[in-house]
């Protein structure tokens, strides 16, 4: 049956159904547009899957793959003026900090994971910042505080951003940081289009922040709201503290004018995040952990990130049969759920600074505990509740960037400021907002491995990714958004090896995210929280997840954004993939 008649059908039968039962017509809305999506595609392509929005990008000198069009060409000509995947790298962030300023920026932290052609090896780096000193848990417990807010002077920590830059360019940079950072520097003067999906999370997310101090007169320039889609931009004060980083290095930003600048503005509006505090941050090269799936290595960072959390799943999931299971299926679905939600409670228990703890990584990523997690999956029912607790307060927005260059050299990295326009506090003619992401810390119990303390880096949310074959390179990827992203990474892994996607089609294939935990719903619980799917998945699946117990929702927008790097060792060819859910390119030369 084609797409058209049987959609004409199940038409036919929804007005049947609305005309025997009237109660129904006010879901009618819902369930046309459940119709809709559920068998119509956007397009029709020659080649690959029906889900897939266009090729992969292929070249044999350079790739880049950003959430906007103007870094990734930033990053391409870094990359062909002698600069190694690194600076473009660099360059291309700072490029996003200015173009897509509700989701990263150098107020917030970074994480990499860069593959060293020349060592042929994996290198991590945590450029996360810690919480003010002089702020304690106490403070919000003396005022009946349950959560540290979400917006404001209290949530910000010490940004790490602009230190990783530089640690990660004194290893593996090649070209000045003027030359780096002055395409930023001179989009922030000059001015840029703002682009779609970044125009609308700008709008979206305004309200609950436009009235904080600096807010206004940073991200919106005629006083009313932000900019639109193609209207131009600029942000001078960015692109001048742009090149106070350039004159004076790292130190200027976290020991010179701009920290005391920071300093002076937190001290006015409450907050804590002080001189001695930048002054004090310092970065950390940190080994990947890793787990062999299926003959591929799988690679992420330890904690205070949740990287692991992929890692867990993917150990959990090698247990089933998945291939045979096919692609969407609710069998498959439904596993991948349930090993989400086994993750996500030791997620909500280790996973914090290990300077402060003694976390138990290899344990959580063992086998073995994979093999006993498993056995808690009941193949048809969805789990009420597993032992612990699930941490979904976070909501987050991120972006992600992976570059190679001609040496064979790769970077995949993350950053963000946390939250959509973060704290909202932007500091005196700086041009950009501080993070919020003190927000994770757990401010009620003081025995919590994420408990709020001085000088400790909270529990994070974002997570580079990289796989290698038997000791070699072969795909960097990242997908941005809060908790989707170890749910995103092991569904990217799965694509990729079981169900053998290219690589734009792993990105585009369509998602599940699953969200929340049991909670009280009258007298009964629901069944471990929501199973969020994106449109794209057959109705039938769908219908068998309900009768396995699991609570199905649609949303738009919570699924993250993809970028990845695939290399070819044998013909010396780089892939690129960027998915159409964000602004984003691949390209290459």
């Amino acid at each position: 049956m084609n797409l058209l008649p049987k959609f004409l059908f199940q038409i036919i039968i929804l007005q049947n159904i609305i005309q025997a039962h009237p109660i129904m017509k006010k879901r009618f809305i819902f369930f046309l547009f459940l119709a809709i999506s559920l068998n119509l595609n956007a397009q029709d392509r020659l080649t690959g899957k029906t889900f897939t929005t266009r090729s992969e990008i292929l070249a044999r000198n350079g790739m880049a793959a950003t959430s906007q069009p103007l870094a990734t060409q930033v990053a391409l000509d870094i990359l062909k003026k002698g600069g190694t995947a690194m600076d473009a790298a660099i360059a291309a962030n700072a490029v996003l900090g200015l173009v897509e300023p509700a989701s990263c920026g150098i107020g917030g932290d970074i994480f990499a994971i860069v593959w060293d052609a020349k060592t042929e090896q994996l290198y991590g780096f945590n450029g996360s910042g810690r919480s003010p000193k002089k702020l304690s848990r106490e403070y919000f417990a003396e005022r009946d505080m349950n959560y540290v807010p979400y917006r404001g002077p209290l949530p910000v920590s010490v940004p790490g951003c602009v230190d990783g830059w530089f640690e990660m360019h004194k290893k593996f940079g090649k070209l000045s940081m003027e030359e780096i950072l002055q395409p930023a520097i001179d989009y922030g003067r000059d001015g840029f289009p703002v682009s779609e999906v970044i125009a609308y999370e700008m709008v979206s997310n305004y309200q609950g922040v436009k009235d904080l101090p600096g807010f206004k007169e940073t991200y919106m320039p005629n006083g009313k709201t932000t900019p639109a889609k193609g209207e131009i931009f600029k942000n001078a004060d960015l692109s001048n503290t742009y090149e106070k980083i350039v004159k004076g290095g790292r130190d200027a930003f976290y020991k010179g004018d701009i920290a005391r600048t920071i300093d002076a503005y937190m001290k006015k509006h409450g907050g804590f995040l002080s001189y001695e505090d930048m002054a004090a941050h310092t970065s950390n090269w940190v080994e990947p952990i890793s787990t062999n799936y299926r003959g591929f290595e799988v690679w992420e960072l330890p904690p205070n990130g949740q990287g692991t959390a992929a890692l867990q799943m993917l150990n959990i999931l090698e247990g089933y049969d998945i291939k045979s299971m096919g692609f969407g299926s609710a069998e498959y679905l439904h596993v991948l759920t349930e090993a989400k939600k086994l993750a996500f409670e030791d997620r909500a228990k280790f996973y914090a600074d290990p300077e402060f703890n003694k976390l138990p990584v290899e344990e959580l990523i063992s086998k073995k505990y994979a093999d006993e997690r498993r056995k808690l999956i009941h193949p048809d029912r969805a789990a009420r509740m597993y032992p612990a607790g699930d941490l979904e307060i976070e909501a987050g927005n991120t972006t992600y960037l992976t570059v190679a260059d001609k040496d064979g050299n790769m970077v995949s990295l993350i950053q963000s400021i946390y939250a959509e326009f973060a704290s909202g506090m932007v500091p005196d003619g700086l041009g950009f907002v501080l993070q919020n992401r003190g927000q994770m810390f757990n401010v009620q119990d003081p025995e919590h491995m994420n408990a709020l303390e001085p000088g400790k880096r909270p529990f994070h949310t974002i997570i580079p990714a990289f796989i290698t074959k038997d000791g070699k390179p072969w795909v960097s990827f990242g997908l941005m958004g809060g908790s989707i992203q170890p749910q995103g990474h092991a569904q990217i892994v799965v694509n990729l090896i079981d169900f053998g996607m290219n690589l734009q089609e792993a990105g585009d294939a369509p998602r599940m995210r699953h969200r929340g935990s049991s909670q009280p719903t009258g007298s009964r619980m629901t069944n471990g929280g929501t199973l969020n799917l994106e449109s794209g998945f057959d109705y039938g699946s769908i219908r068998e997840l309900r009768k396995k117990g699991h609570a199905i929702s649609f949303a738009v927008g919570i699924y993250g954004g993809y970028q990845a790097i695939m290399v070819d060792l044998e013909n010396q060819v780089y892939y690129g993939a960027s998915e159409s859910r964000k602004d984003g390119q691949a390209a290459g030369y």
